[in-house]
């Protein structure tokens, strides 16, 4: 695959260094354009109606278009000056404490690469598409980035504690990546895995799977799969609620994780 990245070490890109790491944007293929194009364009023939109301308005506060792959540089000088947040390039998939401890720091990790032409339906990882399109606009509201960071900074205090990060992945999952809110009656998307898949799109709103109001206890309960569609998404009324239930994360995560420590101890 193209990857328009600079780097100067020979590392895996779990333990790759972030100052090592740039958008090179010239380094973009006609096919790259071509691809980001067609991916936009497919995915804004039904988000105006399928999408929250939040991240139409930041798709336009990002400036965001279909004919151009965005610029992280121009990006960050519009996400800086609302709340102080960038997009930081990666080379993938980077491990958990990296991912928690940018995302802490305000810095949303994003990699620079992107599908090809024969690949527009199903990736194994995720590309640009998915990080810069599903999750930057989201940036630009405050109770959604103050959520990720506050919950990046309990992953952070757990990152080598896999029985904790298995846990919060599960929170990240079901409300970041694949949550839902309800605005005038409706449901929207919010997630950024469902807002960058036309299928998902369409399928989360759907009478198929099945619905569920935001629950924290819930969500902990349940695992997830990478490789399907999903089978339950969970249900927000507000971001502000989803703010709110950092403090219920946090203590129902403590408590699971010494319930489990005291069972191996008997």
């Amino acid at each position: 695959m193209n990857r328009a990245m600079e780097t100067t070490t020979t590392n895996s890109r779990q333990t790759s260094t972030l100052k090592d790491m740039q958008q090179v944007y010239q380094n973009y293929t006609k096919e790259d354009q071509q691809v980001w194009q067609l991916l936009y364009e497919r995915q804004m023939e039904g988000l105006p109606n399928q999408a929250c109301h939040a991240f139409l308005e930041g798709l336009r506060t990002v400036q965001f278009r279909g004919e151009k792959i965005p610029d992280f540089s121009k990006v960050n000088n519009i996400l800086k000056a609302i709340n102080g947040w960038e997009v930081v390039a990666v080379e993938g998939i980077v491990d958990d404490k990296l991912f928690f401890k940018l995302l802490s720091e305000r810095k949303f990790p994003a990699t620079t690469w992107l599908r090809k032409l024969s690949e527009l339906d199903y990736l194994e990882e995720p590309d640009m598409f998915h990080d810069v399109f599903g999750h930057v606009p989201l940036l630009t509201n405050g109770p959604v980035t103050a959520f990720l960071q506050a919950l990046s900074r309990i992953g952070y205090e757990h990152a080598d504690n896999p029985a904790a990060i298995e846990l919060l992945s599960r929170i990240y999952w079901f409300t970041v990546e694949f949550g839902l809110i309800k605005e005038n009656g409706e449901l929207r998307v919010y997630g950024a895995g469902v807002l960058s898949s036309v299928g998902e799109t369409k399928f989360s709103l759907s009478q198929e799977p099945m619905h569920f109001a935001y629950s924290v206890d819930q969500i902990l309960d349940t695992p997830y799969r990478k490789d399907v569609f999903q089978d339950r998404y969970f249900i927000i009324d507000s971001y502000e609620q989803l703010l709110g239930s950092i403090g219920e994360i946090r203590a129902k995560l403590e408590e699971r994780l010494t319930h489990s420590v005291n069972k191996q101890g008997n």
